[in-house]
């Protein structure tokens, strides 16, 4: 009997000193890593999701779980240790030896247009007997952009070719600030600073620098996600974002300037979606990230925003207005702009084969496209 309680007080002082070696020791050496296996995707598309569990140290995990939860917008395979609800929820069990490295893959596709984040994951262990149970959170800093896929359709495609053809070809001249000439009288249309004060003081009268001309190289695009509706447009809202990709695509490809405007505000940094003019490599990678972040929850007042910008640095530039809406003070804005002689076009998504009532004044500037899906 006395032999019994030894060997059971023995087991006892085993069991406990085991479990404070593991509180004490579970989390030295062991590294967990999860991450995307790229950084961005388009809408559709598939990609990975990486967890990287190392442990360096010699004591074995016979159960360590990892947790985290990210976007239900990213689609992964369900299966055993996944649930979704409003987000995505990953709980993974691992068993590990001392000085292993396991990596596991899970599969997914972007599901939604949007920028998504894991922001920590949560380890729960086991001693050796499953008897205690440790738990600790560790910061992530996974993410992944899910770019909106860009807009094409025959009434799309149709339409850039009239563009090109009707505007960026009859190749708008601009006064060109680096070449000149000649000298010539001065009107009273001409700005004083193109005055040439030297040839003026030789002959007694104002004389202007006569300047070479170039060709249009700028596009801007305006982005109104404004809704005034009662029924949202969800799908014409993120239809415009796409619509927006396919504008910036097509003429960053024909080697022109392009610049970006909206009324939603990023996620990240909370401010209007803006993109200053830009021929570059990264423009469109720019153009993409900066429309994946874009929060259709939060929209500011377009006229307010840029009505400034729409009618006053327009010169050298094409416009073209991205907007799935109609409303008073938006309409009134477009027509002072053509009224003042602005050249634009006005994309107009609307729902499968809706066909919306067009201020008339406006028509002729207005493409409407239809979104499915």
């Amino acid at each position: 009997m006395i032999r019994i309680i030894g060997i059971g007080l023995a087991a006892f002082l085993l069991l406990v000193l085991e479990q404070r070696l593991y509180r004490r020791l579970w989390s030295k050496g062991l590294y967990v890593t999860i991450r995307f296996g790229r950084d961005s995707l388009f809408e559709g598309e598939e990609s990975s999701l990486l967890e990287i569990v190392e442990n360096r140290k010699r004591l074995p995990l016979s159960m360590l779980k990892v947790k985290f939860q990210t976007s239900r917008s990213l689609l992964f395979e369900t299966g055993d240790g996944s649930r979704t609800t409003d987000q995505y929820y990953r709980n993974d069990v691992f068993q590990i030896g001392g000085g292993e490295k396991v990596t596991r893959t899970l599969s997914f596709t972007g599901g939604k247009r949007g920028y998504y984040r894991i922001d920590s994951c949560d380890l729960v262990a086991s001693d050796l007997f499953l008897t205690a149970q440790m738990v600790e959170t560790l910061p992530e800093r996974a993410f992944v952009y899910v770019y909106p896929r860009p807009f094409d359709s025959r009434e799309f495609r149709q339409s850039l070719q009239q563009l090109n053809g009707e505007v960026l070809t009859r190749r708008h001249l601009l006064e060109d600030p680096f070449e000149y000439r000649g000298i010539r009288e001065y009107q009273p249309f001409d700005d004083m600073r193109s005055v040439n004060w030297k040839a003026t003081a030789k002959t007694g009268g104002l004389k202007v620098n006569q300047k070479n001309y170039t060709s249009l190289k700028a596009v801007r695009v305006f982005l109104n996600l404004e809704d005034t509706g009662i029924l949202k447009k969800t799908d014409c809202v993120e239809g415009s974002l796409r619509i927006a990709a396919g504008l910036c695509e097509y003429f960053l490809s024909q080697g022109m300037q392009v610049s970006c405007h909206g009324n939603s505000l990023d996620m990240l940094t909370g401010e209007p979606l803006t993109l200053d003019a830009s021929a570059g490599t990264g423009q469109m990678t720019a153009v993409y990230r900066a429309l994946a972040r874009t929060d259709t929850e939060e929209i500011l007042p377009f006229v307010e925003l840029w009505s400034d910008k729409l009618l006053h640095e327009a010169e050298g530039t094409v416009t073209c207005i991205v907007s799935p809406n109609q409303y008073e003070d938006f309409v009134e804005l477009l027509e002072q702009y053509q009224d003042a002689g602005g050249e634009y076009l006005w994309f107009y998504p609307v729902w499968e084969s809706g066909e919306p009532k067009l201020p008339e004044k406006l028509s002729s500037h207005i493409r409407v496209l239809h979104i499915r899906g």
